[in-house]
């Protein structure tokens, strides 16, 4: 997967989006890097309804327990089951493997909050914290 076909959260969440209005979401390599070792993740339920921004995902690694944020609004349609056999897939391959849910998207226009990659970027070179 192309970083530069991404769209970007403040808290370091990832969306791609796809046909039918469905995004696969994860977390960014500057987030997982900050985590050292992920050594569990508690992804919500299939089927379960998020609001845009809201923690929906829980990460427990070395250095931290985060909170993942939903980018978007709408209704997890997939987990990422991989994770619970090797949750340091997020590690590994944040943008490939690690990946953690798909959502079936209920507001498309949220896309506009999101940054893209060259705003992520700057965002990352001017701090890129929102904490």
């Amino acid at each position: 997967m192309y970083q530069e076909e991404l769209k970007y959260t403040k808290t370091h969440e990832w969306v791609k989006l796809y046909k039918n209005n469905i995004a696969r979401v994860g977390v960014t390599e500057h987030a997982q890097s900050r985590f050292g070792k992920v050594l569990f993740v508690e992804l919500p339920e299939v089927d379960g309804e998020h609001e845009q921004f809201d923690a929906f995902v829980v990460i427990e690694a070395e250095k931290m327990l985060s909170e993942v944020y939903a980018p978007l609004s709408g209704k997890i349609v997939v987990v990422n089951e991989e994770l619970d056999e090797d949750p340091t897939l997020i590690n590994h391959d944040p943008y490939g493997d690690g990946w953690l849910v798909e959502f079936d998207i209920s507001h498309l226009d949220e896309m506009e909050n999101l940054m893209d990659y060259e705003e992520y970027q700057r965002f990352l070179v001017e701090g890129g914290d929102d904490d």
